[in-house]
């Protein structure tokens, strides 16, 4: 089959990074089932794997977290899906990744596609849909009918921030901030339902100040969490909750200490990497948001298509990822 691998942990420039090759089909067995892939979208942790995972001995790594398909073929233990149905998920960490023609996948882990989204709009979704529900409702455990607290998503024009706006906006009573740098991106967030967006190129509290914004309970940091940090303990409320999902090389949480306020960190790979015994709650939120989406209530963050899956429209799209510009997310489609 066709995949794109690296056997180098290489800078997205040069074309040894991502390559077009030729690896075997691989076979479902167990609870595994195999999905020929359709589209793919790509995340951070794409670029972040490429550049400091190294392959093992002389195998290709293939890498991608974000999919939409068919089903090919099912394992003997598998209950949730049939051949034939579309399904979309995010994937494991420790396993082949989505830039190939088939991909094997836990079961537990994967959704019904919603039929209301062609296969590129719908793998826009999968991981960041994830990464925001068990952000907003396993970690911060937000309440979905409190209607006096609000919660402040800093970097939040991103393919996380973009779908975790739209849940707190229609699954809870939350007034939600947002922040972005860009009028374009300032325009997006208000269009999926930031109650108010402000700049976090200047001081966040500073922002808070000039706009007469109570302290929130909630904040959650999608990026540049080390930047932000002194502004975070300074404004959040005391017994406040605080999120966050990137990689601070430091993260000290003593100064949230005054506050009382309590850290969360988000990994959606947690689940499928350790097999926990809530493993199947993944593929619960990608059917219930599969079905928020079917009925209107949730849109695809789809930003841009780079077109098909290749290594050379791959390159292209992790090299724009890497400068932080992009607004929703960039996916790729077909063979």
């Amino acid at each position: 089959m066709k995949a794109i691998g690296f056997k180098e942990n290489l800078p997205i420039d040069n074309v040894k990074s991502l390559q077009d090759i030729e690896i075997e089909t691989p076979k479902a067995t167990g609870r595994d089932i195999l999905v020929e892939i359709k589209a793919v979208s790509v995340n951070p942790v794409d670029y972040k794997v490429r550049a400091n995972r190294p392959a093992q001995g002389d195998q290709w790594s293939v890498i991608g977290w974000d999919a939409t398909g068919i089903v090919k073929e099912i394992g003997d233990d598998v209950t949730l899906f049939k051949v034939g149905d579309e399904v979309w998920y995010a994937g494991d960490l420790t396993r082949q990744g989505s830039n190939a023609e088939y991909q094997l996948v836990d079961e537990r882990i994967v959704g019904k596609k919603p039929t209301s989204l062609s296969h590129a709009e719908a793998a826009a979704l999968p991981l960041t849909t994830l990464t925001a529900w068990e952000m907003l409702f396993d970690r911060l455990q937000v309440s979905k009918e409190d209607a006096n607290k609000s919660i402040l998503v800093i970097g939040a024009a991103g393919g996380v921030g973009s779908i975790l706006v739209q849940l707190a906006k229609k699954l809870t009573k939350l007034n939600i901030i947002a922040t972005a740098s860009r009028e374009e991106t300032s325009d997006w967030l208000k269009e999926l339902g930031a109650d108010k967006v402000i700049n976090h190129r200047n001081k966040l509290s500073e922002e808070f100040e000039k706009y007469q914004i109570p302290a929130p309970e909630y904040v959650v940091s999608l990026n540049g969490t080390e930047q932000h940090t002194a502004e975070i303990v300074k404004l959040i409320k005391p017994q406040g909750k605080f999120g966050f999902i990137d990689d601070p090389k430091i993260m000290n949480v003593m100064p949230f200490k005054g506050k009382a306020v309590s850290t969360h960190i988000e990994l959606m790979f947690t689940r499928s990497m350790f097999q926990t015994e809530d493993m199947i709650e993944q593929h619960n939120i990608l059917n219930e948001v599969s079905s928020l989406i079917d009925k209107g209530i949730i849109k695809t963050t789809l930003g841009e298509n780079f077109g098909v899956i290749n290594a050379e429209n791959l390159r292209k799209a992790h090299a724009f990822l890497e400068t932080g510009k992009a607004k929703g997310k960039i996916v790729l489609e077909g063979f």
